[in-house]
């Protein structure tokens, strides 16, 4: 009996990626890029979760620290307009002002709660 490296999805995992990478059941086969997506995130957080058990003996990280750093939140979708507003041009080489004025939208957007925004991936 050959020996199965640790991180193994099981059968059962992978019939599930399958329907889910297929575009149309009757269609056509799974989408081999969706497949190797979900088997990259699963193995991924397969391996943040065993060095999330062994990380703690050694202060001063902690096994949350490491899944923020590695696993970070995308940027939500206000946070993502706010960086946009920095990038709208306000003056020109000289400093002048080219008559746009970003300050508005930026205190609208700063008082919006993050809870409400949505992720892109979401919309």
């Amino acid at each position: 009996m050959t020996q199965q490296h640790p991180i193994t999805p099981p059968p059962e995992l992978i019939e599930d990626w399958i329907e889910i990478a297929k575009p149309e059941p009757w269609e056509r086969p799974p989408d081999p890029n969706v497949l190797c997506t979900l088997a990259a995130q699963w193995g991924a957080d397969k391996e943040l979760e065993a060095c999330c058990k062994w990380l703690p003996k050694l202060p001063p990280w902690s096994g949350e620290d490491l899944q923020r750093h590695r696993r970070p939140k995308p940027p939500s979708l206000k946070e993502q307009a706010l960086d946009e507003l920095d990038r709208i041009p306000t003056h020109d080489s000289e400093g002048r002002s080219v008559g746009v004025d970003v300050s508005i939208l930026r205190r609208a957007l700063e008082q919006l709660p993050d809870s409400l925004i949505v992720f892109p991936s979401q919309c």
